[in-house]
C-alpha cells in the first residue's frame, strides 16, 4: 500500500470538509478550495481526520492513490495558512514594480517593460525591486504563476542575469577564452 496514500491527514480548527459525490471541498479562514476525485478513489471523514482509500491495488489506483491524498493534503494547507514561491531578479537594471496587489511591471533588458497580471486568487508583493513574492491558497497556481515570471528571462549560464527562485543555483559557464 502506498505510504503516503494509507497517512491520514489531519484536519486543523476552522477547516469544513464536505465530501460529495466526486468532490471534495475544503473551507478555511482564508478561503475554499474543491476538486473532482479520481473515479475509484474515495475520501472518508473521521471527526478530525480524512482518510484517502482506493478500491484495488491496480497499478493506476496505486499512482493516483498517494497523489490525491497530496492534493487534499495541500488544499488544508493552502486554506489555513496559504503558499508562497520567492524569486530574485538578478541584473544590472532589472527591477520589478509593484502597480498594486494583482499587477506587477517588470523591466528585464527589453525595449519594453513586461507587466504581468495575477490570476483569480493570487496576490503578488514586491518587498525590494530585485524580489517578488507571488501568495494564494492554491499551490499549483501559485507554482506555475511563478514558473511564467521566471520563463519571461530566465537566468543566462554565463553571467547568471535572470529571473530565479530564491535560493536557486544557477551553473555558470566560462566565456570565450582570450588569447
Amino acid at each position: 500500500m502506498s505510504r503516503i496514500g494509507r497517512s491520514p491527514i489531519s484536519l486543523p480548527s476552522g477547516v469544513k470538509v464536505e465530501i460529495s459525490e466526486g468532490t471534495v471541498k475544503v473551507d478555511g479562514s482564508l478561503g475554499s478550495l474543491s476538486r473532482t476525485l479520481p473515479g475509484e478513489i474515495s475520501v472518508k471523514q473521521d471527526g478530525d481526520t480524512l482518510v484517502v482509500q482506493r478500491q484495488n491495488d491496480e497499478r493506476m489506483q496505486r499512482a493516483l492513490h498517494g497523489l490525491t491524498r497530496s492534493l487534499i493534503s495541500n488544499m488544508v494547507t493552502g486554506v489555513t495558512s496559504g503558499f508562497t514561491k520567492e524569486l530574485e531578479i538578478v541584473g544590472v537594471g532589472y527591477r520589478a514594480t509593484a502597480k498594486g496587489a494583482n499587477l506587477i511591471e517588470l523591466a528585464l533588458g527589453f525595449s519594453h517593460p513586461v507587466v504581468v497580471n495575477a490570476p483569480e486568487g493570487i496576490t503578488f508583493e514586491v518587498p525590494s525591486p530585485t524580489k517578488i513574492i507571488v501568495k494564494g491558497i492554491d499551490k499549483e497556481k501559485v507554482g506555475q504563476v511563478a514558473a511564467d515570471i521566471r520563463k519571461i528571462r530566465k537566468p543566462e549560464p554565463y553571467k547568471g542575469k535572470g529571473v530565479r527562485y530564491q535560493g536557486e543555483r544557477v551553473l555558470r559557464k566560462a566565456g570565450k577564452a582570450a588569447k
